[in-house]
């Protein structure tokens, strides 16, 4: 039996494995949303089998272990994961040794909900690992225009020549316009 685990709102950047103690015909069933059914929430074995309120599944993985060839395990875990070297360096051995289909779920699958999962069989609970993320550093910027301070709003710009010229063609036109009137007005 695997441990209860609980998931808070804002978990990010931990990665948990089980092992799926079925036979190959019942992964896909297992692992798959049945989507013919007409539920709002279509029954899904393997979020029952979490025992998850939310799960999206654009954020596991399932696959055969065998499927990683010469990578390995712990090699996709750090290669494909972006798990530390260091953080698997003690299950290595274990985690190396393991066969048949394994499940990855990620934090980003449980939609920032918090809750609760019980997870029972057949899911085997292997391992939760974090991702290395290299540390938030805030260095200061090489550039000599990105210091100081904005003295208060900028300086309106002079209107354009273009501007100026579209401006003086709009009067002559009306003035222009006003004449013509003038003239018919007058002729009339």
């Amino acid at each position: 039996m695997s441990p209860p685990f609980t998931i808070k709102a804002q978990e990010h950047g931990v990665v948990r494995l089980f092992m799926v103690d079925l036979p190959e015909s019942q992964i896909k069933a297992f692992a798959d949303p049945d989507y013919d059914s007409d539920a709002d929430d279509p029954p899904w074995a393997l979020k029952a089998a979490l025992g998850a309120d939310y799960l999206d599944e654009d954020f596991i993985e399932h696959f055969t272990i065998s499927d990683l060839a010469d990578l390995g395990l712990p090699g996709y875990m750090t290669e494909g994961l972006g798990i530390a070297e260091a953080d698997i360096a003690e299950d290595r051995a274990q985690l190396s040794a393991l066969k048949g289909h394994l499940l990855i779920v990620f934090s980003r699958a449980f939609g920032g909900f918090a809750q609760s999962l019980t997870p029972r069989a057949p899911l085997r609970w292997v391992g939760t690992y974090v991702e290395d993320r290299p540390p938030v550093t805030f260095d200061p910027l090489l550039s000599g225009a990105a210091t100081g301070q904005v003295d208060g709003p900028a300086n309106s710009a002079k209107p354009s020549d273009a501007a100026i010229s579209g401006r003086i063609a709009t009067i002559v036109l009306l003035l222009l316009g006003l004449f013509v009137w003038l003239l018919i007005w007058i002729a009339s």
